[in-house]
């Protein structure tokens, strides 16, 4: 019978899954004990480098300054070394093309002397620049396929660490990739070039505020990273979990995520095991994962490391994902980070929480006890509402991707409205300043629970409002529409450029007025109140899920892109081109380029997907149907016999099914005829961003009409016919 086999290989893997997994109880070691034992971290500089080689590292790691070239050898040397004593045979400059995730070239250490014999050698000019081939790197134009010259040049910031292999480790050196005339191929160089125009912004600030010398100013960000798990049996059955992160088709289960039982409930010995044995892969490569809980949908979960500079929190979410992966794999587990792998529940996203420091640690988002007597917080505060009113745009280019469209906007992640929410108090205060009035915070707000034997607390001054994609949550600015499988390097650069243009203009406008003879709290209310008003259309406190704040956010004239394929034109347009140009980040050849790379895996990822989805419903699901379908024609001709025999007996339903199934085969080959028409059209365009809105306007919407009869049938055909693992099973059998 068509489908049998697969439908039994199904069946046998449910079996198989639900039986009871083995764990294994070993007792935890303290992770003080061993954190960082594979990173090169600044106490193993501190004792492998001599003083002088580790002050002027520390140096450039610290104070932002260039590296001295003359104590490269002796660095290099130590690292050898060091990674030498742990088993590491070869080493590698790790970085981040604009594929999405990383790239190694692994070299090994040995040289062959005069004599024939070999030497384990590390130099330094092979620490500080490599040589991968740059040809087949996403590019978007910058590089034809012949010119296959690129660079990596290590990032000393980032600590340099050692991935361990089945046999012997790998020593990574974070790098940045350009190509062999200078422009940025990674997504790491830009990001480091936005912390430069942030700090010497920022500087310009502090500077009218009195600070002779802040040091270095740095933007920080901690990333909430959410993923799902299923059993690996499950995954290797369904072929578009395998290709494309996510199921295409699949009818939704009896019970999704309706009760909302998932959520921080007690976590499976089988996922703990997991999670345990992740976090101790982290902490030994110097990843500090603080938090781990359920998330809201079945089998979704989330790890949180704590803060880092942004070059290396972004470095830190690349190794998460990688040994996320990994560790999954050991156990029999599928790690999946698509941002929308089930329909019908929650998908996942990662929260980028971003703030600024000085040099001394002091937050510069932090209102203090007054907040409306914190002139300089309310400088640096408005300054991001105008970056993300003058910006917004770009901010949602920066987070758009095939994957993310499926979440935003859903009742699960933030709309692709770029709004801030700010709370009650400091809306109040913006409000006053607006107005011309004094305005007049507590000190302390205090949360009195009435229960005698538990403390009273201080409230901080904002709640939490997990419908807006850019909140202030007491010192920080949550990011919170980012996907989950994406690098947070593009929306960290894209922030702090835009910030950095907010407070030069906040800042020239300042000492204009101060210039004039203005006394400077007269002055920074002066040019505040301009801003507040002006930026106000982007401020919303309410709940952004809603009906209503649509069409609010169109009456104040906030863009609602949901479509990549439309909102990556931002990437282009002359304001942000402008922006981002004058801010050093990007050059005007780097984000035409990047606008054509995100066009490209935009149409490559949908076109993928359509393939897999007619695969799947030629191969699969159609033999199952028909296979059903015959057996349904043998007992209607049965039951024929048998109703001539009987007389006046009808078997109305069972005709009504043979019917409804003979439809439902029919609707598949013809939604399927016309997604194959719809792609041999996109194949035919040359002009990558109309074929993106060709795709996106046209191809997506065929496969969800493709979908609906398959997922119909698989709620009709019989279990034992079915050839695909169910929702139900993924999603509740671990």
């Amino acid at each position: 019978m068509s489908g049998h086999s697969n439908s039994s290989t199904r069946k046998q893997v449910v079996i198989q899954v639900g039986s009871n997994h083995k764990i294994d109880y070993l007792p935890a070691e303290h992770a003080a004990r061993y954190y960082g034992v594979n990173s090169f971290s600044d106490q193993v500089m501190r004792e492998k480098l001599p003083t002088e080689v580790y002050k002027k590292l520390r140096a450039t790691i610290r104070k932002g300054e260039k590296l001295d070239m003359t104590i490269a050898d002796a660095v290099a040397h130590a690292m050898k070394e060091w990674a030498l004593a742990k088993g590491v045979t070869h080493f590698t400059h790790w970085f981040q093309p604009q594929t999405g995730s990383t790239a190694e070239k692994h070299a090994a250490f040995i040289e062959i002397e005069e004599d024939g014999s070999v030497i384990e050698r590390f130099r330094g000019e092979q620490l500080v620049q490599g040589e991968p081939d740059a040809s087949s790197f996403p590019s978007g134009g910058m590089r034809s396929t012949f010119e296959a010259r690129g660079y990596t040049m290590w990032d000393p910031s980032s600590p340099a660490f050692i991935m361990e292999g089945p046999r012997g480790g790998i020593l990574c050196i974070p790098s940045v990739f350009i190509s062999y005339t200078g422009e940025a191929l990674d997504k790491k160089t830009p990001l480091l070039r936005s912390m430069e125009a942030i700090n010497r912004s920022a500087q310009k600030v502090l500077a009218l505020f009195g600070a002779q010398s802040a040091g270095r100013v740095v933007t920080a960000i901690g990333t909430e990273q959410e993923y799902f798990l299923i059993d690996k049996a499950f995954y290797n059955l369904r072929p578009d979990l395998r290709i494309t992160g996510r199921t295409l088709l699949g009818a939704r289960p009896p019970k999704g995520q309706q009760l909302e039982d998932h959520y921080f409930g007690s976590i499976k010995e089988r996922v703990l095991a997991f999670m345990q044995d992740a976090e101790t892969e982290l902490y030994k490569v110097g990843v500090p994962a603080k938090t781990r809980h359920n998330e809201v949908a079945p089998h979704q979960f989330e790890i949180v490391p704590i803060y880092a500079e942004a070059n290396v929190g972004a470095d830190r979410n690349h190794l998460i994902m990688e040994i996320l992966k990994r560790v999954a794999n050991r156990h029999d587990l599928a790690l999946l980070l698509h941002e929308k792998p089930f329909a019908g529940i929650n998908g996942s996203g990662k929260h980028n929480n971003w703030s600024i420091s000085d040099a001394e640690g002091n937050n510069l988002l932090d209102p203090g006890k007054t907040p409306e007597e914190n002139l300089q917080f309310l400088v640096f505060l408005t300054a991001v509402l105008r970056a993300v009113y003058f910006y917004g745009d770009l901010l949602r280019a920066s987070i758009a991707s095939a994957g993310n469209d499926h979440r935003l906007g859903a009742n699960e992640a933030p709309p692709a409205i770029m709004s801030v929410f700010l709370g009650d108090q400091l809306t109040a205060i913006l409000d006053a300043i607006k107005a011309g009035k004094a305005a007049r915070a507590t000190n302390e707000s205090i949360i009195d629970l009435g229960i005698g034997q538990l403390p009273k607390m201080l409230r901080d001054y904002t709640d939490r409002n997990r419908t807006s994609p850019f909140a202030f949550t007491g010192n920080k600015f949550e990011f919170r529409a980012i996907g989950s499988s994406a690098s947070v390097s593009m929306a960290n650069t894209v922030l702090s450029a835009a910030v950095a243009d907010s407070l030069d203009v906040l800042s020239a406008e300042i000492e204009k007025e101060t210039g004039k003879g203005a006394e400077l709290k007269v002055a920074v209310l002066s040019v505040l109140r301009k801003h507040i008003k002006e930026t106000e259309p982007i401020r919303f406190n309410g709940n952004n899920y809603s009906k209503e704040w649509e069409q609010e956010a169109a009456r104040r004239n906030l863009p609602n892109i949901r479509n990549s394929a439309y909102a990556l034109d931002a990437l282009v347009a002359p304001k942000n081109i402008e922006m981002l140009v004058r801010q050093r980040t990007f050059t005007r050849t780097e984000l035409e380029a990047r606008y054509h790379t995100k066009l490209e895996q935009f149409i490559k990822a949908l076109q993928i997907e359509a393939e897999t989805l007619i695969h799947m419903t030629d191969t699969l699901v159609i033999p199952a149907a028909i296979g059903y379908q015959e057996r349904l024609v043998k007992t209607v001709r049965g039951l024929k016999t048998l109703q001539e025999e009987l007389g006046g007996v009808v078997f109305a339903s069972e005709v009504e099914l043979l019917k409804r199934i003979t439809e439902l085969i029919e609707q598949c080959g013809q939604k399927t005829r016309a997604l194959k028409a719809a792609m041999v059209r996109a194949e035919g365009m040359e002009d990558l961003s109309k074929c993106a809105k060709f795709v996106a306007d046209h191809i997506r919407p065929l496969m969800e009409e493709l979908r609906k009869p398959v997922d119909e049938l698989e709620v009709t055909i019989d279990d034992e016919s079915w050839p695909l693992p169910r929702y139900s099973e993924m999603l509740f059998i671990l």
